[in-house]
């Protein structure tokens, strides 16, 4: 097999989201005010910068003032400004909407925007490449590279050509080597190459489990009638059950566009939810089905999001490298924003990078990374929404009721600090304790089955590699997650990529039952790498360029 090339920079960046692409355009400012040269790149998964990235999205427009003041002038892609809140608690047939005198202030959207955040992304990815940064999409970071000394020497892109067996192909090309003095992990929620730094570092130590969600987003071109640029809606309530935790998302873009989705708190413990089926009869809601009617559905999606707060952030640094943004956990669960978190992250790293790189260091641990984000307005703002997701995994009534205390009464400053006692994949009932739902068929005019979601969300892979969805043990699936769980991984997925089947023509010949693995479908949600309750399923990188092809989402 041919060995890799290798590029050396100051800076090697792993991933083209709001904070890699924030760290990026920080360090070349730096660079510029110093009048010094500075090699950074980023390496990004998706096809293009933005493939991948799915949000609401409201936008916080703070961190982005604060790298680029002139960003209006620039015609940086925020163009629906928020015009109206509204919070509704639905039941099965009605909704109650909360007067907005009684809103906190973390769902008070007045100097936001309604935002495509892949198209802020490229717009961002833009201005990155003209201060000299290079980006290579379609790259995969596969690897993570080491130094003797055993800090971090950079990362590896995976191969291109390795066929299902694992061996090259004709069309085989080799990955490369990308070596920085500090590589900066901004891979977003569960990243693979993080999660593997945490682990390696021991980076979790000391603090709570990170806990997720899960978002499922559609597009769509609603009757001009029904379209009001600028209203944010959320919902809580109705379809879930009380002592579930999520709610909806509903934005109204530009040009009759809006974006709708739903919110999902990965602990919940009823093995037969599915979060996907929860998102589809939402839609069919009569406060909600009126929007859509009508309309036409463009694009679907889905995410996971890092939603435990501030006591879930790992260690942020360790020698060679740091994690920023969603990779890290920088997300301000109340607010529903991580945008404005992730950027502010990446650019605190950039500057401590930075004085390191002209201070003729590399390889060691950016102890200024920390330090500037607890001296931040970020470390403010996630310290005093610290309790909103413990609060709110206590179920509807009395998590709305507390939250309440903590933000109106408290301002977020209450004399306590809840905290996250359990992993996501550790809270499933036994099937014999829960309670099977039966969700309505999908009717074709505002909600849909799976494999009609995926087809639009421009999912592909490459068919002949390794599947990127591996299972440490075989025989995991059958033995314990259908014995006792009846196969979560079945409805968790949201992209269809997990299914129960029996050999073709055996099916009431008592055929043994085996798991199916339809990786082509995957979104790259990183659900299951999560939820999985064996953890048995590990998600690696698949080819670069591989995954969705997200259009304005």
């Amino acid at each position: 097999m041919a060995e890799r090339e290798s590029m050396d920079y100051d800076v090697v960046i792993v991933g083209a989201g709001p904070s890699g692409l924030a760290a990026a355009i920080r360090l070349k400012q730096l660079a510029a005010d110093a009048g010094r040269e500075l090699g950074v790149c980023v390496i990004e998964k998706g096809s293009e910068v933005g493939a991948h990235i799915l949000s609401g999205a409201v936008m916080d427009p703070r961190a982005l003032a604060e790298l680029i003041p002139d960003w209006q002038q620039l015609d940086a892609p925020l163009n629906a400004p928020v015009t109206e809140d509204r919070f509704l608690f639905l039941t099965r047939d009605g909704s109650w909407q909360v007067p907005g005198f009684m809103l906190p202030v973390c769902f008070r959207n007045h100097g936001n925007y309604v935002v495509s955040l892949g198209n802020v992304c490229r717009w961002l990815g833009q201005q990155a490449e003209a201060l000299g940064v290079e980006i290579f999409p379609g790259f995969a970071g596969a690897e993570v590279l080491y130094r003797e000394d055993g800090a971090v020497a950079g990362v590896a892109t995976g191969d291109v050509g390795i066929g299902k067996d694992g061996k090259p192909g004709p069309n085989h090309q080799p990955g490369m080597a990308l070596r920085g003095a500090y590589t900066f992990f901004a891979e977003g929620c569960r990243g693979h190459l993080g999660r593997q730094l945490e682990s390696h570092f021991r980076l979790r130590e000391g603090c709570d489990p990170q806990v997720y969600g899960i978002g499922l987003k559609e597009l769509w071109q609603i009757d001009p009638a029904q379209h009001h640029s600028g209203l944010v809606i959320h919902t809580a309530g109705w379809p879930l059950e009380p002592d579930t935790y999520g709610g909806s998302f509903f934005y109204h873009m530009q040009d009759q566009l809006i974006s709708i989705g739903y919110v999902v708190g990965l602990g919940y413990r009823n093995p037969y939810l599915s979060p996907y089926e929860e998102f589809q009869r939402f839609k069919t809601h009569p406060a909600i089905r009126p929007f859509l009617e009508g309309g036409k559905r463009i694009a679907y999606g889905a995410r996971a999001i890092a939603a435990g707060g501030l006591q879930s952030l790992p260690r942020l640094t360790f020698p060679g490298g740091v994690l920023i943004g969603d990779d890290a956990g920088f997300l301000n669960a109340s607010r529903i924003k991580g945008t404005h978190a992730a950027m502010k992250s990446g650019m605190l790293a950039a500057e401590a990078a930075f004085d390191a790189i002209a201070a003729g260091r590399g390889g060691d641990e950016l102890a200024a990374y920390p330090e500037k984000f607890r001296a931040s307005w970020l470390h403010d703002e996630l310290h005093r929404a610290r309790n909103f997701k413990p609060w709110m995994s206590k179920g509807l009534l009395t998590g709305t009721l507390m939250v309440g205390i903590d933000q109106v009464v408290f301002g977020g400053r209450a004399p306590w600090t809840l905290h996250h006692r359990h992993a996501d994949h550790e809270t499933l009932l036994d099937k014999t304790q829960a309670t099977p739902i039966d969700y309505p068929k999908p009717d074709g005019v505002v909600s849909f089955d799976r494999l009609s979601s995926v087809f639009i969300s421009n999912t592909n892979h490459e068919e002949n590699q390794p599947v990127h969805l591996t299972l440490k043990d075989p025989t995991v699936p059958i033995r314990i997650n259908l014995a006792r769980y009846d196969a979560p991984e079945q409805r968790y997925c949201p992209a269809g990529v997990y299914e129960i089947v029996r050999d073709a023509g055996n099916a009431n010949e008592g055929a043994p039952p085996r798991l199916q693995i339809n990786a082509q479908n995957c979104v790259h949600c990183k659900t299951c790498d999560i939820k999985d309750p064996t953890q048995n399923i590990v998600w690696v990188a698949p080819e670069g360029g591989g995954g969705p092809n997200y259009p304005n989402m």
